[in-house]
């Protein structure tokens, strides 16, 4: 049981928000490109995958981030206490755990079409050198964008088989989107990553960090209208885009305070609605 316990912490499932944030972007992208007037039976089972898909494999980076993160997380107050920096799970261990989590996330993926598993293959590289990122650029949050966001254009080609530009700007706003809030979620632990010399959007934006905030929603709320025009969506997309604008500007943007580490994990951990709030308006706009 207590190795039980110490896997679940070492994959954060406890914690949801992290798989949930790597999947709403696949739920987008499938929700664009599903055709809603066909058995929906399709539509159901991808969306499952996807899901399930996402679990895993955040699972396995947080193993991968951990490992590579050891000596880092030993010295920083809020990670000291993670299985393998704490020496509760060794190192062997956890490649091995890795490993088949990673093999269940084949398993899954060998449900989609070619060129589906083509790009997400091709992905993995990226996804799991993210942890590294940190140590040589003030970039990481842009890198995890890139990484956690691939899904959405994996949930486009899961129905078309091929990209346009509509998934790819939409991709484009949806890194934006990550960029806001990693960097809102990376002032928790400003103070010790300078002291540890890791180096994050937190840091290098940290005397102004509103104004980047603001231009990395202003470009996801611009690729949210901009897909309901290339879409032609009907008036209720661009009415439920007032709440989107309203949770990102008045809530998020007015309302955290990045000098509190709690309240930017609060704002941070309400991206998951916003995740939500997006998959329910192109829902609403599709069928």
């Amino acid at each position: 049981m207590n190795q039980l316990n110490l896997f679940i912490k070492l994959t954060r499932l406890k914690k949801p928000i992290g798989f949930m944030l790597l999947f709403w972007p696949c739920a987008w992208g499938l929700t664009i490109a599903y055709d809603f007037s066909t058995d929906l039976k399709n539509y159901y089972f991808y969306l499952l995958l996807f899901f399930f898909g996402a679990v895993l494999m955040r699972s396995a980076g947080c193993i991968v981030n951990d490992i590579l993160d050891k000596e880092f997380d030993k010295k920083v107050f809020r990670t000291k206490d993670r299985p393998i920096a704490s020496g509760k799970i060794s190192v062997k261990l956890a490649i091995a755990y890795a490993l088949i989590l990673c093999f269940c996330a084949l398993m899954i993926l060998l449900n989609f079409n070619t060129i589906t598993i083509i790009l997400a293959i091709g992905s993995m590289p990226l996804a799991f050198t993210y942890p590294l990122m940190k140590r040589f650029t003030y970039w990481p949050q842009l890198f995890l964008g890139i990484t956690f966001n691939y899904g959405l254009l994996l949930g486009w080609t899961s129905i078309n088989e091929s990209l346009n530009i509509i998934p790819i700007l939409f991709y484009i706003g949806a890194i934006f989107w990550t960029l806001g809030y990693d960097t809102i979620y990376g002032f928790q632990d400003i103070k010790d990553d300078e002291i540890i010399g890791l180096k994050s959007t937190s840091i290098k934006f940290k005397k102004k960090p509103f104004i980047f905030l603001l231009a990395c929603y202003v470009i996801l709320f611009s690729m949210i209208i901009t897909l309901g025009i290339l879409e032609n969506f009907n008036i209720f997309y661009y009415a439920f885009s007032l709440i989107i604008g309203y949770h990102l500007f008045l809530y998020q943007l007015k309302s955290v305070d990045l000098n509190n580490p709690m309240n930017c994990l609060k704002f941070f951990k309400s991206n998951n609605l916003l995740g939500f709030l997006v998959f329910i308006q192109l829902l609403i706009s599709k069928i």
